[in-house]
């Protein structure tokens, strides 16, 4: 199953920002208002929807843009900390020689993205989408598709959270799932992504075209 176009998430399905993400959280919620959580719970969050989640710590959805710029600031200050998760490279070195082609929409700012992929592997991406709002990737894959003129049959969204998914469907694309980011695998399923990627060489083995076939 050849697709030209890989549209990947990036922190949980590229960057291993997981233990970041959950070392700052409760210092994010005393500043802002919302509710902290033991480690206990923080994984059990990671079983809900993104929404739910939000929810959950009572976020209000109008403090959403204020809080995902903080995020992005703060991890701009612990950058060195954010690393691939291992494989990566190889991974996006085989597609682009593969000749698919890879994009990356994510909630993240440019910089910390092409900073933590590295020149290497930021040469590798095609076209980089930042600053996404949290249930705002939908908008950010249909000006992708538009500007790229690639087909939605031939393209992919690879991502590790519940609204990776609902964007993919939103804008009319097969979405694929990975089970080593934020979200666990049952509710990521729940969600009924067209693929579900347990190693990043699944990924590799399902966008790219058997030998002696066409993409």
């Amino acid at each position: 199953m050849a697709r030209s176009l890989a549209i990947f998430d990036f922190d949980g399905t590229l960057a291993d920002s997981f233990p970041w993400f959950a070392g700052v959280l409760n210092q994010v919620a005393e500043l802002y208002g919302f509710r902290t959580v033991d480690a206990e719970e923080a994984e059990a969050l990671r079983g809900c929807s993104s929404r739910e989640i939000v929810r959950r710590l009572g976020v209000p959805m109008w403090r959403l843009p204020w809080i995902a710029r903080h995020m992005r600031a703060r991890m701009a200050q612990d950058i060195a900390d954010i690393r691939l998760f291992p494989g990566v490279d190889g991974l996006l070195r085989r597609l682009s020689e593969g000749g698919v082609t890879i994009a990356v929409v994510t909630s993240n700012s440019r910089e910390n993205v092409r900073t933590v992929l590295g020149p290497d592997n930021a040469a590798r991406v095609a076209h980089l989408e930042c600053g996404a709002s949290l249930f705002g990737k939908a908008a950010k894959i249909r000006a992708l598709l538009r500007r790229t003129g690639v087909p939605a049959a031939d393209a992919l969204c690879i991502g590790d959270e519940t609204r990776d998914i609902e964007a993919a469907r939103a804008a009319g694309l097969r979405c694929a799932a990975v089970s080593w980011g934020y979200a666990t695998r049952d509710a990521l399923l729940a969600r009924g992504p067209d693929l579900m990627f347990d190693r990043l060489e699944d990924i590799a083995a399902a966008l790219l075209p058997r030998e002696g076939t066409r993409a």
